[in-house]
């Protein structure tokens, strides 16, 4: 009982509701094409444009969250992250030219969105973890298709009934509304109450801050580029994140009202994908 009670499993569920808002955020840019499209008269390539560089952000803001991780700790680190999304997210409704859709969406919630991703899940499982983190860490990265199977079919439907802005606002409180979880639930680590990590029998001490995070995240990236096995996992990351986040996860929805399919009934199509998602990410990781 004592095993299944530990506060590692508060803290793992309170980043799960964390990583669930932000890929939620990512997942919005895929009903907000057509609706942009058709207010603003943008052409695809000049949305997606803001789209990619929010990808790349997202990508690229891994190694330095890693470093304010270090730095300034997780949770303050989380608090940041959230409060960036919800802002970003909010003026996104503000937009009224490409170049703002490219500033907000793309700088904005592409930094916040690539804090509060796997990243944040690798980090916690390594802190308050020694035993089940294929498990926990599988149950983290299933947020993403959580995130896609909540958030699409409602995006839509809001989209539908009141307009895009409307549907981004949604977005913008679901960050919001992690912001307070995060401040309240979310611990550094297991010795700040006395813990032992999940699965270990002694209490760890806790570890003195990192150097600069801009430093100790480059370091990790020349470290990692003198790999053979980096290059070969970035080659595979690349591909994957090039079909699902770039191509699947960004213009099926687009693509299937292009031929006669409603965007709810898209966004249902993409859900039904984040389920079998789910049970693959969660059962890879046990």
């Amino acid at each position: 009982m004592a095993r299944r009670s530990h506060y590692a499993w508060i803290v793992l569920a309170v980043t799960f509701f964390a990583l669930l808002a932000g890929a939620g955020i990512r997942a919005t840019p895929s009903v907000l094409i057509v609706p942009l499209e058709e207010d603003f008269g943008w052409t695809r390539s000049t949305i997606s444009l803001a789209i990619s560089l929010n990808i790349f952000l997202y990508g690229l803001m891994g190694p330095f969250a890693g470093g304010l991780m270090q730095r300034l700790g997780i949770r303050r680190t989380t608090l940041g992250a959230l409060a960036l999304l919800a802002a970003g997210v909010a003026l996104a409704t503000q937009v009224t030219r490409p170049w703002h859709l490219v500033l907000v969406w793309g700088v904005l919630v592409g930094s916040g969105s690539g804090m509060v991703a796997l990243v944040l899940g690798a980090t916690v499982v390594n802190r308050w973890f020694r035993t089940h983190r294929g498990l926990a860490m599988g149950l983290l990265t299933a947020s993403t298709a959580t995130g896609q199977l909540v958030f699409l079919p409602l995006l839509a439907a809001v989209i539908r009934d009141h307009g895009w802005r409307a549907a981004t606002l949604v977005m913008a409180g679901a960050a919001a509304v992690a912001i307070p979880i995060v401040a309240l639930l979310l611990r550094e680590r297991p010795s700040d109450l006395g813990l032992p990590p999940f699965g270990a029998d002694r209490v760890e001490p806790p570890v003195s801050g990192g150097a600069n995070p801009a430093r100790v995240a480059l370091a990790a990236l020349a470290e990692g580029a003198r790999s053979r096995d980096f290059w070969l996992l970035s080659a595979t990351f690349f591909i994957c994140g090039a079909s699902t986040n770039g191509l699947i996860g960004t213009h099926l929805i687009p693509a299937a009202h292009d031929h006669g399919i409603q965007a709810g009934d898209a966004a249902a199509l993409m859900a039904a994908m984040g389920v079998l998602d789910i049970a693959g990410t969660t059962g890879s990781g046990w």
